[in-house]
């Protein structure tokens, strides 16, 4: 290719992978939805958009890099004491079973229906035993399952991903040499290569924990050396043992997240930005690799494939691994109807193919297009019928409000109870002891760990905070944490106005929602609290009452004079917020939760007002 034509193929694939992501956040779609179209069409319709012509030799590694790098950020959200029991031992056979049941059953499968080989078919059958994060991730957050069920999925997806590539590097090299491999020497070969990946994984991680922690680096240069650690790491161990690099990977981002005191620093915005990319770049790339030529004989009989991977295989592979585990029989169909694969069947279908097919393997050059079929047909599949499937065998997360408060006042703890009066399953985190002590004390959940933990990525959604609550007394904490715990799938994150207009270091300049009327900051509501002014739980008029049905009253429009409403919840338990732009309407047959006026008297120091009714609505 030409100097011109490089420049242009590589913009045109950046400009694609990060439209189809726009594109896919606009439908609320997963990403890998838009991405394989787009650059399957991107490849047919251009003679520039073919990174294995743009890059050649060299494309093959950059991949396997670059999964390196998502399969590191997707270990980060796994922190091991979050698996623990019958979970962790539920995973582990998912991994194992899963593998000794879908290798054998897609290479019997795919020989006859794809007029392969054995030797590809065998190819084939290691290819598609992986799922990977980066699809399960993305519908799991569409279908918000029990957060243990999630907890399994995202753990399994992950993990099999690094086995599947070691198996794949194994199978391949064996097919290359023309030697039959036994159990017994596939085995340890799979043994080395897991030894390498766990010690070059921890070796990784050692060595992020002193640049990080010890000598403190910024953001900028936070980043660009998890980056060259990953990358570093991976090359290494993939020079020593073929895919081993996948394996430190995801053991390096595992020991990263479950290190005190590191998760602060590792889940950086523009990490996350650098990922999204990343992983848009290889969707495009490895789609625009299939030509439409290669697809003609193979759509047909890989989509046949593809059912018996989805009502054969996958069912079978999750009822011999729940046998005797605390599942009931919803949460094992469940489990058994989430098996999409993603961007390392890809990756590694395109590493293996061409080259196999040079080799003079029959049916090897099939590899790539049917693997491309299956993650279509899979994430389809998956994406169009998770949703009603979580719905009707009734595992979705519970869809009312869980909020997080941080803080630990007094205000505060009484909002608490507030919130658990009207039925929210309300969590708390405060970094003072005496604040912590406090919460405790009142009966309210303490959440664990450290805050960024648990209120974004996988701690919030294993949690199931729905919104967070920034209330502490200072106000460049509660906005400088608003910040950084927004994000796009996150919760909702609200913080108390500053103290007066300008005060602060960095509060007067940062946006995000700011809680309650203007003027009732936090150290407003906490004084009007100490000298006595009650939060209130008070009922919304019924439906019934507000259509004129039964006694006559006057429905509830706005608060009495002398209280400030500051949250709604309706009858489902939905959670709405007043803040400095408007007023949320109160809710028909739910209830508001308002801050009275100042007692005449002094309130106790010591005195819950959470369960202190309010006044009965005013009748006309």
């Amino acid at each position: 290719m030409t100097t011109d034509q490089i420049f242009a193929g590589v913009g045109l694939i950046a400009v694609l992978a990060v439209g189809s992501q726009v594109l896919a956040a606009r439908l609320r779609v997963p990403g890998i939805i838009v991405l394989l179209p787009v650059g399957f069409t991107a490849g047919a319709l251009t003679d520039v958009v073919h990174p294995d012509k743009l890059l050649g030799a060299t494309f093959s590694p950059l991949v396997s890099l670059a999964v390196a790098v998502i399969l590191y950020d997707a270990g980060l959200e796994l922190d091991v004491r979050r698996l623990t029991g019958d979970a962790r031992r539920t995973v582990v056979r998912l991994i194992w079973v899963g593998t000794l049941v879908t290798w054998p059953i897609v290479a019997l499968v795919a020989a006859p229906l794809l007029d392969m080989s054995s030797q590809a078919a065998t190819m084939l059958g290691v290819v598609l035993i992986v799922s990977g994060p980066t699809v399960v991730g993305p519908l799991l957050n569409f279908v918000r399952p029990r957060p243990g069920l999630r907890r399994i999925l995202v753990w399994e997806g992950s993990l099999i991903d690094g086995v599947g590539g070691v198996l794949g590097a194994l199978v391949f090299a064996a097919l290359q040499s023309g030697h039959r491999v036994s159990f017994g020497s596939a085995a340890t070969n799979l043994l080395a290569s897991a030894g390498v990946g766990v010690a070059g994984g921890l070796l990784g991680a050692v060595v992020l924990w002193l640049l990080l922690r010890r000598l403190g680096l910024g953001e900028v240069l936070g980043t660009t050396a998890q980056l060259a650690v990953v990358i570093g790491v991976a090359a290494g161990c993939d020079l020593l043992r073929d895919d081993a690099g996948l394996i430190a990977a995801i053991i390096m981002g595992v020991a990263v997240a479950t290190l005190p005191g590191l998760d602060p620093l590792v889940r950086r915005p523009f990490f996350e930005t650098l990922v999204s990319l990343i992983i848009g770049v290889l969707f495009v790339s490895i789609s625009a690799t299939v030509t439409p030529a290669s697809l003609r004989h193979v759509v047909g009989p890989t989509v046949l494939l593809t059912a018996v991977l989805v009502l054969v295989a996958r069912p079978l592979v999750v009822l011999v691994s729940t046998l005797g585990r605390d599942l009931d029989r919803r949460e094992r169909g469940f489990l058994g109807w989430m098996a999409p694969r993603g961007i390392v069947a890809a990756s590694t279908a395109s590493t293996f193919s061409a080259a196999l097919a040079a080799k003079g393997i029959a049916g090897a050059e099939r590899i790539l297009p049917a693997t491309f079929v299956v993650i279509v047909t899979t994430v389809l599949v998956y994406g169009l019928t998770a949703v009603p499937v979580a719905r009707r065998l009734g595992v979705t997360a519970s869809r009312r409000s869980r909020p997080l408060l941080v803080g630990g006042d007094r205000w505060v703890v009484d909002l608490g109870l507030a919130f658990r009066a009207v039925g929210l399953d309300t969590l708390m985190w405060a970094g003072d002891p005496e604040q912590r002590e406090r919460i405790a004390a009142a009966g309210l959940e303490l959440a664990p760990g450290e805050l960024l933990a648990t209120a974004t990525g996988e701690g919030a959604e294993l949690e199931g905070i729905t919104a967070v609550l920034l209330l502490t007394g200072e106000d460049d904490f509660n906005a400088l944490a608003a910040t950084l715990l927004h994000t796009e799938e996150g919760p909702e994150v609200y913080r108390l106005a500053e103290r007066q207009e300008g005060s602060g270091v960095v509060a007067p300049f940062l946006s995000g929602e700011v809680l309650f009327p203007p003027g009732l900051t936090g150290e407003a509501l906490a004084g009007r609290h100490r000298a006595g002014a009650a939060i209130e739980v008070r009922p919304s008029p019924s439906p019934s009452l507000q259509s004129g049905a039964g006694p006559e009253t006057e429905p509830v429009t706005e608060p009495e004079p002398g209280y400030e409403l500051l949250f709604t919840v309706d009858a489902a338990g939905r959670l709405r917020p007043t803040t400095n732009r408007a007023a949320p309407a109160p809710p028909p047959a739910g209830h508001v939760i308002t801050l009275g006026p100042v007692s005449p008297w002094p309130a106790s120091p010591d005195a819950g007002s959470a369960a202190r009714p309010g006044p009965a609505p005013r009748r006309s």
